[in-house]
Parts: C-alpha cells; sequence; structure tokens
C-alpha cells in the first residue's frame, strides 16, 4: 500500500471538512439523516476518484435512507466542493458507510457490562 504524501494528507483533511460542511448545510434531503457524519475521505493522488467514509447514528432504515440521498445528491455535493475546494479535478465521489462509531460504543457497553459482573463477584 502507498504512504500518503503530505500534499495528499492536506488534500484529505480539506475535502473532508468541506464535505462535512455541504452535507450539513447545502442538501435539504429529508432521507439525510441530521445525525450523519463523515469520518475520513481519501482522495485518489490523480484526484480522479475520492471515498468518503460516513457514519449515520440510526437504525439500518437511517442508515440506507441516508447513503440513497446521498448518492442522489452526488452531482450536487461535487459540484459544490468544486466551488469550495480549488483543485485541479474534482474528485467522482463515492459514499461509504462506516460502522467503526457504532461498534466502539457497542463493545464499550460490552465491556462496560463484564466489568460491572466482575464487581459484583467480587
Amino acid at each position: 500500500m502507498r504512504k500518503n504524501s503530505i500534499k495528499n494528507t492536506r488534500i484529505n483533511g480539506e475535502v473532508q471538512r468541506e464535505l462535512a460542511n455541504i452535507i450539513r448545510g447545502g442538501i435539504k434531503d429529508p432521507r439525510i439523516s441530521p445525525l450523519t457524519s463523515v469520518v475520513a475521505v481519501e482522495v485518489a493522488p490523480d484526484l480522479k476518484t475520492c471515498k468518503a467514509y460516513i457514519s449515520v447514528l440510526g437504525d439500518s432504515e437511517a442508515q440506507k435512507a441516508t447513503l440513497a440521498g446521498l448518492k442522489s445528491a452526488e452531482g450536487y455535493i461535487r459540484r459544490e466542493l468544486a466551488h469550495t475546494v480549488n483543485l485541479r479535478n474534482t474528485p467522482e465521489i463515492r459514499f461509504i458507510l462506516d460502522q467503526s462509531i457504532e461498534y466502539g460504543v457497542h463493545m464499550s457497553k460490552i465491556i462496560d457490562e463484564v466489568t460491572a459482573k466482575d464487581e459484583e463477584n467480587v
């Protein structure tokens, strides 16, 4: 796997920040949950493609609806990104559901339950 250059890391951060702003304030689609966050962004070195990892707090229906809403608004998001971020090419965005935050919360609950049982047994 290729290591990211400093330039690519800066571009990833800038695109992530602007995507979060666009999703939070620019899209009026009711399918998109207000509890949607951009966890990470990976822009290809040639600036042609971009993977945006999205986390949605809620059930699986809300996650599916949010992904569908984001995919339908992809053209608008790309155009807004082109206006706000000065890049040679505006990347084509692929939205990927990231469940790492939800998984972390679930594991934290399990750990809390186990420690509570251990304290009862002592």
